[in-house]
């Protein structure tokens, strides 16, 4: 009856009570306000969750939804370009640029808010203003500010590809003026790999240890097949030279007497100067002064003799003077060289091989550590040499060793090794050992009494009376009356006439003794028990 009024009641209290579905959830404040103040309009009731949930009845979700879409409710957490659908007349372009840059900046946070770890975001976009001159321009800068969720965090790929949506939404606008931080102030947008405080690039180291670990399996394959597995060991430490050096040289060298010089162009000028010539020059008593003598013997060039003709045709009277100029251009050598040096170049190897003592037998049979010749040494160092592809000359160095390992120079017995197990174990092994009697306890001193209850059979009509009267002390006497149990069952022929108390008590004593022989068969320990007691209270 209680559990029948508790459903009624539940049911009633169930029908009464309108469920409630969410709306809409991670509201900001000021949407989660608005959105309240219009469902108080609507006449529709609602709940307020935790993280800006807003709840109203199940019933009623898709006409709310539908009628807060025709008010515009939510609003989205920034403005994009539907700034730009309702210009006033007359701005200026100062403010059009402005919601240009504020529209850019809600939509790429809008986008970047679709990712799933993202709860908001918030870009800042800084635009220089644009220069006549090509070198006082300025590339413009970005940054963003990411909200995550709880517990969640953004691996290298999905940084980098915030990185490219913003550089690629905004003209000019490199990787490396992108910063990204989240709500914690941690910044996202460093160069991956690059620890900032050792100067340390995580590429270049793994790319040493990658060089390096190529060069010790190159020896350790070339040794096994000799000596055997984990018989040889070898250590090489790379030194990689990552500087990028990118040169550009121009060249002029003078045209050298092996090599012919080429004439790049040559301008030849006569003048004949006759002696009879007119005074010229400025007017005045200078300019009508008498030559003064020369300073130099005026002599023709060789071959003009007077009368001669020059290169103009024209004839060399005795009286002047053929003034020749020439001009001869020649080409100058020029070298242009551009060169790049590559980078993680290998600038020097050490190496390290220490190989173990070979197990040869001695006078009695017996296998014992011995150590190479020389001549063998000699040939591991070969070896090695070739496999690690050795260079003197960039200052490569080897040294290879010939020494006994642990395990060859002091054998561990077995009994050391489980001496030094339950040491470096015993916590273990004692929990587990507690647990194991903790099992055998149960299985032998709970399970097993129970699981014997349970099979036993019931007890026989009669067993209790039996039980009783054999505690009243007639036990003793089993053994020898066993023969009188015929005699008993021949008794009950005469049933109905007067029976001898001595045949009345023979009788008791028959259905006494089956009783306690029933009793011996299904509880022994019982009966045990029961013949402890009287040994210990001597009866």
């Amino acid at each position: 009856m209680a559990a029948i009024f508790a459903v009624v009641v539940g049911a009633v209290v169930l029908n009464r009570t309108p469920s409630y579905k969410v709306l809409f959830s991670n509201l900001a404040d000021r949407d989660g306000g608005q959105i309240t103040a219009a469902l108080q309009q609507m006449n529709i009731p609602y709940q307020l969750g935790d993280g800006g949930a807003v709840s109203v009845p199940a019933d009623k979700v898709y006409d709310a939804r539908l009628r807060l879409a025709a008010q515009g409710l939510p609003k989205a957490s920034g403005v994009g370009f539907e700034l730009m659908d309702n210009q006033k007349f007359g701005i200026s372009q100062f403010a059009e640029q402005v919601n240009y840059q504020r529209s850019i900046e809600g939509e790429l946070a809008r986008t970047i808010e679709a990712i799933s770890s993202v709860h908001s975001a918030r870009v800042h976009i800084a635009t220089p203003k644009q220069s006549v001159f090509v070198r006082e321009q300025q590339a413009p800068t970005a940054s963003v500010m990411l909200e995550l969720y709880p517990g969640r965090m953004l691996d290298a790929g999905q940084v980098a590809g915030i990185l490219h949506l913003v550089s690629s939404s905004v003209p000019n606008l490199t990787l490396k003026n992108v910063t990204i931080v989240d709500q914690d102030g941690n910044l996202l947008s460093k160069q991956p790999g690059v620890d900032e405080n050792s100067g340390l690039d995580q590429r270049q180291l793994g790319f040493v240890r990658q060089i390096e670990e190529g060069y010790v399996k190159r020896i350790e394959d070339i040794l096994e097949p000799i000596f055997g597995k984990g018989n040889a060991r070898a250590q090489v430490t790379a030194n990689v030279d990552f500087s990028e050096i990118e040169q550009t040289s121009e060249t002029y060298r003078p045209n050298s007497s092996p090599n012919p010089s080429a004439t790049r162009s040559q301008q030849i000028s006569e003048k004949l100067v006759n002696g009879s010539a007119l005074p010229s020059g400025v007017p005045g008593a200078l300019s009508n002064q008498p030559p003064s003598a020369a300073s130099a013997p005026i002599t023709l060039p060789p071959g003009a003799a007077p009368g001669t003709a020059n290169l103009s045709g024209q004839s060399v009277s005795a009286s002047g003077t053929l003034q020749r100029d020439i001009t001869t251009n020649y080409e100058v050598d020029k070298t242009i060289q551009h060169t790049k040096v590559p980078t993680g170049v290998v600038k020097r190897l050490s190496a390290a091989v220490v190989v173990n003592y070979r197990r040869m037998p001695d006078k009695n049979g017996e296998m014992k550590p011995t150590p190479l010749t020389a001549q063998e040494v000699q040939q591991i160092n070969n070896l090695v040499k070739e496999a690690m592809g050795y260079n003197a000359s960039r200052g490569d160095t080897l040294n290879v060793a010939n020494a006994a390992f642990a395990d060859n120079a002091q054998p561990v017995t077995v009994q050391e090794r489980v001496v030094d197990y339950v040491a470096s174990n015993g916590t273990s092994l004692i929990k587990y050992g507690l647990l194991g009697i903790a099992l055998l306890y149960l299985l032998f001193g709970v399970v097993r009494p129970i699981m014997r209850d349970l099979v036993k059979p019931p007890p026989a009509p009669g067993e209790a009376e039996g039980a009783a009267g054999a505690k009243g002390g007639r036990l003793l006497g089993v053994a020898g009356e066993e023969g009188e149990e015929g005699e008993t069952a021949a008794g009950m022929a005469g049933s109905g006439s007067l029976e001898d108390p001595r045949e009345a008590q023979r009788r008791q004593y028959s259905s006494n003794l089956e009783a306690v022989r029933e009793l011996v068969k299904s509880d022994p320990r019982m009966a045990a028990q029961i013949i402890k007691e009287w040994i210990s209270s001597d009866e």
